[in-house]
Protein backbone atom coordinates (compact mmCIF):
# COMPACT_ATOMS: atom_id res chain seq x y z
CA UNK A 1 0.00 0.00 0.00
CA UNK A 2 1.34 3.46 -0.85
CA UNK A 3 2.36 5.75 1.97
CA UNK A 4 3.39 9.35 2.33
CA UNK A 5 6.83 8.65 0.93
CA UNK A 6 5.29 7.41 -2.34
CA UNK A 7 3.84 10.84 -3.06
CA UNK A 8 5.58 14.09 -3.71
CA UNK A 9 9.05 12.93 -4.86
CA UNK A 10 10.21 15.51 -7.37
CA UNK A 11 13.40 17.09 -8.54
CA UNK A 12 11.86 20.40 -7.50
CA UNK A 13 12.03 20.70 -3.73
CA UNK A 14 9.65 23.62 -4.02
CA UNK A 15 7.03 21.35 -5.61
CA UNK A 16 7.51 18.83 -2.78
CA UNK A 17 6.96 21.60 -0.26
CA UNK A 18 3.83 22.85 -2.01
CA UNK A 19 2.27 19.37 -1.99
CA UNK A 20 3.14 18.83 1.66
CA UNK A 21 1.79 22.23 2.59
CA UNK A 22 -1.60 21.81 0.94
CA UNK A 23 -1.98 18.35 2.48
CA UNK A 24 -1.03 19.65 5.93
CA UNK A 25 -3.48 22.52 5.58
CA UNK A 26 -6.20 20.03 4.63
CA UNK A 27 -5.50 17.92 7.72
CA UNK A 28 -5.44 21.04 9.91
CA UNK A 29 -8.83 22.07 8.55
CA UNK A 30 -10.06 18.55 9.23
CA UNK A 31 -8.89 18.75 12.83
CA UNK A 32 -10.66 22.09 13.28
CA UNK A 33 -13.90 20.69 11.85
CA UNK A 34 -13.63 17.54 13.96
CA UNK A 35 -13.37 19.69 17.09
CA UNK A 36 -16.27 21.84 15.96
CA UNK A 37 -18.51 18.78 15.66
CA UNK A 38 -17.41 17.47 19.05
CA UNK A 39 -18.07 20.83 20.68
CA UNK A 40 -21.51 21.10 19.05
CA UNK A 41 -22.53 17.70 20.39
CA UNK A 42 -21.12 18.50 23.84
CA UNK A 43 -22.99 21.82 23.86
CA UNK A 44 -26.23 20.03 23.03
CA UNK A 45 -25.89 17.32 25.66
CA UNK A 46 -24.71 19.67 28.42
CA UNK A 47 -27.03 22.56 27.60
CA UNK A 48 -24.00 24.84 27.25
CA UNK A 49 -25.22 27.78 25.19
CA UNK A 50 -21.86 29.58 25.42
CA UNK A 51 -20.06 26.62 23.86
CA UNK A 52 -22.71 26.46 21.14
CA UNK A 53 -22.13 30.13 20.36
CA UNK A 54 -18.38 29.45 20.06
CA UNK A 55 -19.11 26.62 17.61
CA UNK A 56 -21.05 29.05 15.45
CA UNK A 57 -18.23 31.60 15.63
CA UNK A 58 -15.77 28.97 14.35
CA UNK A 59 -17.67 28.78 11.07
CA UNK A 60 -15.95 31.89 9.71
CA UNK A 61 -12.47 30.44 10.31
CA UNK A 62 -13.40 27.13 8.68
CA UNK A 63 -14.78 28.87 5.61
CA UNK A 64 -11.55 30.85 5.34
CA UNK A 65 -9.49 27.66 5.55
CA UNK A 66 -11.52 26.12 2.73
CA UNK A 67 -10.95 29.18 0.53
CA UNK A 68 -7.21 29.17 1.24
CA UNK A 69 -6.76 25.48 0.43
CA UNK A 70 -8.85 25.79 -2.71
CA UNK A 71 -6.64 28.66 -3.88
CA UNK A 72 -3.52 26.61 -3.14
CA UNK A 73 -4.85 23.72 -5.22
CA UNK A 74 -5.64 26.02 -8.13
CA UNK A 75 -2.12 27.53 -8.00
CA UNK A 76 -0.51 24.10 -8.05
CA UNK A 77 -2.65 23.01 -11.00
CA UNK A 78 -1.82 26.17 -12.92
CA UNK A 79 1.91 26.34 -12.17
CA UNK A 80 2.94 22.69 -11.90
CA UNK A 81 0.48 20.89 -14.17
CA UNK A 82 0.76 17.76 -11.98
CA UNK A 83 0.22 14.29 -13.38
CA UNK A 84 -0.72 10.85 -12.02
CA UNK A 85 -0.72 10.58 -8.21
CA UNK A 86 0.04 14.28 -7.68
CA UNK A 87 -2.98 15.23 -9.77
CA UNK A 88 -5.16 12.76 -7.86
CA UNK A 89 -4.01 14.25 -4.58
CA UNK A 90 -4.96 17.78 -5.63
CA UNK A 91 -8.32 16.60 -6.98
CA UNK A 92 -9.05 14.53 -3.88
CA UNK A 93 -8.18 17.35 -1.49
CA UNK A 94 -10.13 19.85 -3.58
CA UNK A 95 -13.25 17.72 -3.26
CA UNK A 96 -12.69 16.67 0.35
CA UNK A 97 -12.48 20.26 1.62
CA UNK A 98 -15.99 20.80 0.30
CA UNK A 99 -17.19 17.96 2.50
CA UNK A 100 -15.25 19.33 5.47
CA UNK A 101 -16.90 22.73 5.02
CA UNK A 102 -20.31 21.10 4.85
CA UNK A 103 -19.59 19.14 8.03
CA UNK A 104 -18.87 22.52 9.60
CA UNK A 105 -22.25 23.77 8.34
CA UNK A 106 -23.99 20.84 10.04
CA UNK A 107 -22.10 21.51 13.28
CA UNK A 108 -23.34 25.09 13.09
CA UNK A 109 -26.91 23.82 12.80
CA UNK A 110 -26.48 21.47 15.76
CA UNK A 111 -25.20 24.42 17.80
CA UNK A 112 -28.26 26.42 16.82
CA UNK A 113 -30.58 23.66 18.02
CA UNK A 114 -28.49 23.31 21.19
CA UNK A 115 -29.10 26.98 21.98
CA UNK A 116 -32.85 26.62 21.39
CA UNK A 117 -33.06 23.55 23.62
CA UNK A 118 -31.00 25.12 26.39
CA UNK A 119 -33.44 28.03 26.47
CA UNK A 120 -36.35 25.63 26.96
CA UNK A 121 -34.60 24.19 29.99
CA UNK A 122 -35.93 20.65 29.69
CA UNK A 123 -34.11 17.67 28.20
CA UNK A 124 -36.30 16.07 25.54
CA UNK A 125 -36.37 12.53 24.37
CA UNK A 126 -33.65 11.74 21.86
CA UNK A 127 -30.58 12.73 23.84
CA UNK A 128 -29.52 9.09 24.18
CA UNK A 129 -29.71 8.65 20.41
CA UNK A 130 -27.91 11.95 19.84
CA UNK A 131 -25.08 10.92 22.15
CA UNK A 132 -24.76 7.49 20.53
CA UNK A 133 -24.90 8.59 16.89
CA UNK A 134 -22.80 11.66 17.70
CA UNK A 135 -20.05 9.48 19.12
CA UNK A 136 -20.08 7.34 15.99
CA UNK A 137 -19.88 10.20 13.53
CA UNK A 138 -17.05 11.80 15.50
CA UNK A 139 -15.18 8.52 15.14
CA UNK A 140 -15.94 8.47 11.41
CA UNK A 141 -14.49 11.95 10.93
CA UNK A 142 -11.36 11.04 12.87
CA UNK A 143 -10.91 7.81 10.94
CA UNK A 144 -11.44 9.52 7.58
CA UNK A 145 -8.74 12.07 8.43
CA UNK A 146 -6.40 9.38 9.74
CA UNK A 147 -6.91 7.47 6.50
CA UNK A 148 -5.89 10.58 4.56
CA UNK A 149 -2.86 11.10 6.79
CA UNK A 150 -1.65 7.49 6.35
CA UNK A 151 -3.01 6.71 2.85
CA UNK A 152 -4.91 3.85 4.53
CA UNK A 153 -7.58 2.52 2.16
CA UNK A 154 -8.69 -0.19 4.60
CA UNK A 155 -9.50 2.42 7.23
CA UNK A 156 -11.27 4.51 4.62
CA UNK A 157 -13.39 1.49 3.67
CA UNK A 158 -14.34 0.97 7.32
CA UNK A 159 -15.69 4.54 7.36
CA UNK A 160 -17.82 3.75 4.32
CA UNK A 161 -19.25 0.72 6.11
CA UNK A 162 -19.88 2.74 9.26
CA UNK A 163 -22.00 5.18 7.27
CA UNK A 164 -24.42 2.38 6.45
CA UNK A 165 -24.85 1.69 10.16
CA UNK A 166 -25.42 5.39 10.86
CA UNK A 167 -28.14 5.53 8.20
CA UNK A 168 -29.95 2.57 9.77
CA UNK A 169 -29.71 3.96 13.31
CA UNK A 170 -30.89 7.37 12.14
CA UNK A 171 -34.02 5.86 10.58
CA UNK A 172 -34.71 3.79 13.69
CA UNK A 173 -34.30 6.79 16.02
CA UNK A 174 -36.52 8.94 13.82
CA UNK A 175 -39.33 6.36 13.88
CA UNK A 176 -39.13 6.11 17.68
CA UNK A 177 -39.26 9.89 18.10
CA UNK A 178 -42.22 10.27 15.76
CA UNK A 179 -44.09 7.69 17.83
CA UNK A 180 -43.20 9.56 21.01
CA UNK A 181 -44.48 12.88 19.62
CA UNK A 182 -47.75 11.24 18.65
CA UNK A 183 -48.16 9.97 22.21
CA UNK A 184 -47.21 13.33 23.80
CA UNK A 185 -48.06 16.28 21.52
CA UNK A 186 -46.67 18.71 24.14
CA UNK A 187 -43.18 17.40 23.28
CA UNK A 188 -43.38 18.14 19.57
CA UNK A 189 -41.37 21.37 19.55
CA UNK A 190 -38.48 20.01 21.60
CA UNK A 191 -38.34 16.63 19.90
CA UNK A 192 -38.42 18.20 16.44
CA UNK A 193 -35.22 20.04 17.34
CA UNK A 194 -33.62 16.72 18.28
CA UNK A 195 -34.77 15.18 15.02
CA UNK A 196 -33.05 18.00 13.14
CA UNK A 197 -29.90 17.33 15.18
CA UNK A 198 -30.03 13.65 14.22
CA UNK A 199 -30.50 14.66 10.59
CA UNK A 200 -27.37 16.81 10.77
CA UNK A 201 -25.43 13.95 12.35
CA UNK A 202 -26.55 11.61 9.58
CA UNK A 203 -25.38 14.11 6.99
CA UNK A 204 -22.02 14.44 8.74
CA UNK A 205 -21.66 10.68 8.36
CA UNK A 206 -22.36 11.03 4.65
CA UNK A 207 -19.65 13.67 4.29
CA UNK A 208 -17.14 11.53 6.23
CA UNK A 209 -17.89 8.73 3.80
CA UNK A 210 -17.31 11.07 0.85
CA UNK A 211 -13.91 12.04 2.25
CA UNK A 212 -13.00 8.37 2.57
CA UNK A 213 -14.06 7.73 -0.99
CA UNK A 214 -11.69 10.48 -2.13
CA UNK A 215 -8.83 8.80 -0.26
CA UNK A 216 -9.50 5.53 -2.06
CA UNK A 217 -9.50 7.45 -5.35
CA UNK A 218 -6.20 9.06 -4.38
CA UNK A 219 -4.45 5.79 -3.55
CA UNK A 220 -6.10 3.39 -6.01
CA UNK A 221 -7.18 5.70 -8.81
CA UNK A 222 -10.67 4.16 -8.57
CA UNK A 223 -13.88 6.15 -8.33
CA UNK A 224 -15.88 4.21 -5.73
CA UNK A 225 -18.78 6.63 -5.41
CA UNK A 226 -22.18 4.97 -5.91
CA UNK A 227 -20.43 1.59 -5.91
CA UNK A 228 -21.35 -1.59 -4.03
CA UNK A 229 -19.16 -2.67 -1.13
CA UNK A 230 -18.15 -5.82 -3.04
CA UNK A 231 -16.77 -3.74 -5.90
CA UNK A 232 -15.04 -1.37 -3.50
CA UNK A 233 -13.36 -4.33 -1.81
CA UNK A 234 -12.16 -5.58 -5.18
CA UNK A 235 -10.72 -2.15 -6.01
CA UNK A 236 -8.92 -2.03 -2.67
CA UNK A 237 -7.61 -5.58 -3.01
CA UNK A 238 -6.21 -4.95 -6.45
CA UNK A 239 -2.43 -5.49 -6.44
CA UNK A 240 -2.01 -2.99 -9.24
CA UNK A 241 -2.27 0.38 -7.55
CA UNK A 242 -2.95 3.28 -9.81
CA UNK A 243 0.05 4.49 -11.78
CA UNK A 244 2.24 6.87 -9.83
CA UNK A 245 4.29 9.74 -11.22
Amino acid sequence: MPNKEDFGHHISQQFNSELDEVRNHFLAMGGRVEKQVGDAIDALLSGDADLAIQVQADETAINAMETRIDEECVRILARRQPAASDLRMIIAIGKAIIDLERIGDEAYKIARYAIALSEEGESPRGYVESRHIGKQVRQMIGDALDAFARFDVELAFSVMRADTTIDQEYKSATRALVTYMMEDPRSISRVLNIMWVLRSLERIGDHARNISEQLIFLVKGADVRHTSFDLVEKAIASKNDAESH
